[in-house]
């Protein structure tokens, strides 16, 4: 049996689709990848969720060397984020270990978990400016040290949610890195989340894997296509208008993620 023929044409579309996506609004891979293989493809809540944290860490690791050979990432925000999400993804994988079968049961559970980090995800997205401006006029500047706790901080609320849901590394992620710097070029903060959601991915991916709810077969599909996808995304990224597709995204999102809360 040769490579080409383990590959899923459908899933290697789906993931050029998706991959093409992040490349261009810089989210939407677990967001819109999770969702697709639970209500499309029919998978259980947790396999869709471990497949799909391995195929951000392999697909956002294609942004990560675009990004860093371009100086597009601030490595100490990249520590600081994972000073909090590294030990918040073990702590929430040894519970989902201990709790082993049973978390597998509960298909409810599951789904409002992920329904409700994608209408959170949907929101960051598209008041995303909003958020940003209205901290901007209103709040103090932090001071260096509250602006690394809160760092931290957000490091480990990301750990847990995407760990559980595979959703929120960068969504919800960059609105909150938009507050807490400011000065920062987006270009920088774009690539400083996309660089963290590489180790975290990963790092909760591994420990999906030992828990069993990782799909080999249908990873190797998803990444025949999201590697040029994300390519191709990126190239294009420079031409796409924002204002059209924000919303469209944002949009996507809710609408998924009302269907799976509700």
């Amino acid at each position: 049996m040769t490579l080409i023929t383990l590959i899923n044409p459908l899933y290697a579309l789906s993931g050029f689709v998706v991959g093409t996506l992040v490349g261009l609004t810089g989210v939407g891979g677990g967001s819109l990848m999770t969702p697709l293989l639970v209500l499309v493809f029919g998978l259980h809540p947790s396999t869709a969720v471990g497949t799909d944290l391995l195929y951000a860490a392999a697909t956002k690791s294609v942004g990560t060397v675009v990004h860093g050979f371009t100086g597009t990432i601030d490595w100490r925000i990249v520590l600081r984020l994972a000073t909090g999400s590294v030990p918040a993804t073990a702590l929430t994988l040894l519970v989902l270990s201990h709790l082993g079968k049973s978390i597998d049961t509960q298909h409810g559970l599951l789904n409002s978990v992920l329904g409700g980090a994608l209408i959170l995800s949907a929101l960051s997205i598209l008041l995303r400016k909003v958020i940003h401006d209205f901290f901007l006029r209103r709040a103090k500047p932090l001071d260096p040290g509250r602006t690394t706790v809160f760092t931290v901080l957000l490091g480990a609320a990301l750990g847990v949610l995407v760990s559980l849901s595979s959703v929120g590394a960068g969504a919800i992620g960059l609105t909150v890195l938009l507050v807490l710097y400011p000065t920062l070029p987006a270009s920088k903060l774009v690539g400083s989340d996309i660089a963290h959601a590489v180790p975290l991915t990963f790092l909760a991916g591994l420990g999906h894997w030992v828990v069993g709810t990782v799909n080999f077969g249908l990873l190797g599909s998803l990444l025949t296509g999201s590697i040029p996808g994300i390519i191709i995304g990126s190239l294009l990224a420079s031409r796409a208008s924002d204002r059209v597709l924000r919303p469209i995204l944002a949009s996507t999102l809710a609408l998924v993620g009302s269907k799976m809360f509700f």
